[in-house]
């Protein structure tokens, strides 16, 4: 299994078990099960994270991380008055690089999430990992909407919608592959179509 090169091991460890709660299920992700898949001496995970709870607070973290560091990398910006139809395309190309990349991410924290607690700290951390409604708020602001909170609520649960749907919902049997015109089209239609009607009601 390849590891990019120069990453900690905590890193690695955190990724290993993304990639086996993807590929086997929640149940199969253990301190051994990473030590296995990292080919590392038995223990070595648990020395970096000493329990199970230890392991899942830093896989939060880590979505968490990356999903901000996607959104910057994006440069997505929101001006008042911008053409709803280029900020949707704008937008499905995030979402369609996060579908191409980051699957075993999304799978894992499906996983993760019905697992948990509702109550759960680490369920908030991961409830809130991959879209931000903060973000949401500032974008649907500077679109000039009269209630931006509660237009930026209804967006994230489209677009977290949109990604299930495609990971594990109905057109994940659709042979729809991320990275592809097709699969950018379907985003951003869908997020077209809220939009527009969004700036229409609010």
């Amino acid at each position: 299994m390849e590891r990019t090169s120069g990453t900690d091991r905590r890193t690695n460890i955190v990724d290993a078990a993304i990639e086996i709660i993807a590929s086997h299920g929640i149940k199969a992700m253990t301190h051994r099960a990473v030590d296995a898949l990292l080919e590392l001496p038995t223990g070595s995970t648990s020395y970096y994270f000493r329990t199970r709870h230890a392991l899942i607070d830093a896989i939060a973290h880590h979505i968490v991380a990356t999903s901000r560091s996607d959104f910057e990398a994006s440069g997505l910006t929101v001006s008042a008055g911008r053409d709803h139809e280029n900020l949707a395309r704008d937008i499905a190309l995030s979402l369609d690089g996060t579908l191409a990349h980051r699957t075993q991410q999304l799978i894992a924290r499906t996983a993760l999430s019905i697992e948990l607690p509702s109550d759960s700290p680490l369920h908030a951390a991961l409830a809130t990992s991959v879209f931000s409604r903060p973000n949401a708020v500032a974008l649907f602001r500077a679109l000039g909407t009269d209630d931006p909170e509660t237009a930026a609520a209804d967006f994230v649960s489209l677009c977290e919608g949109l990604i299930f749907d495609r990971v594990v919902g109905a057109r994940s049997l659709d042979g729809l592959r991320a990275g592809t015109d097709a699969s950018i089209d379907q985003l951003a239609h869908a997020l077209d179509t809220y939009l527009r009607g969004a700036l229409t009601r609010w």
